[in-house]
């Protein structure tokens, strides 16, 4: 079963507080999901104008999408924003989403300008392969360890790269941790059984235990 979580904007707090367009950005949703063996996990609404990118609740929509391993549907694509930069940011969210009205060419919309470094990368990779295609020719030999061993910097913008992932699924899930404690649940296998009981995975897709818990609460946002 397909997870989805919902994000809607509207332009004004007169919008927000009556839901004028609100039904429809919903139905067209309900309509593009219909049909389909799906769950719709949680809906955030917005009330700011598309000429902004400080979106709270649009943020707290990907780290939920992240937390549930779901992906995010919006109404209309210019529901997200009309900001090309902003919209290459979702790229880096890690997070997939489409548009109901613009359902097969929302990854071309959102990523049209890294479609230029991407076009750049294949043509380096191309390159590449034709340079150790020739030096194959030549009878020079690939493969292998070569005994190349990662120098300190390596190994340190590695770890960094490993703790600031580490560190944002932390952050994800830290509101869900609370709410849980919340109602009391505060042993670390009772939270553990409470995230699987929410359909929550880990990092790697598996089932939560206390091990894993404690683990994470190392980095839980106060």
């Amino acid at each position: 079963m397909d997870k989805w979580i919902s994000y809607l904007r509207v332009s004004t707090q007169r919008q927000g507080r009556s839901g004028l367009g609100l039904g429809a950005q919903r139905n067209a949703v309900e309509t593009f999901l219909n049909g389909g063996d799906w769950n719709m996990v949680k809906e955030y609404v917005e009330v700011e104008s598309g000429k902004h990118s400080d979106r709270p609740q649009l943020h707290a929509a990907l780290a939920a999408c992240r937390v549930y391993g779901a992906k995010l549907v919006i109404a209309k694509m210019d529901r997200l924003s009309r900001n090309a930069h902003f919209l290459l940011g979702l790229q880096e969210a890690g997070v997939d989403f489409v548009a109901a009205d613009m359902p097969n060419a929302n990854r071309l919309t959102v990523g049209i300008m890294a479609m230029v470094a991407e076009q750049e990368g294949k043509a380096i990779s191309e390159r590449t392969k034709a340079a150790l295609a020739e030096a194959k020719r030549r009878g020079v030999k690939l493969g292998g360890d070569r005994g190349v061993i990662p120098d300190a910097d390596s190994r340190k913008r590695a770890g960094e790269a490993v703790q600031r992932r580490v560190q944002r699924r932390a952050a994800d899930l830290s509101p869900t941790v609370r709410q849980i404690q919340a109602t009391g649940i505060n042993s670390l296998q009772g939270i553990a059984r409470a995230l699987n009981g929410m359909g929550i995975t880990t990092a790697r897709g598996g089932q939560w235990d206390a091990t894993q818990v404690k683990r994470l609460l190392r980095y839980q946002v106060a």
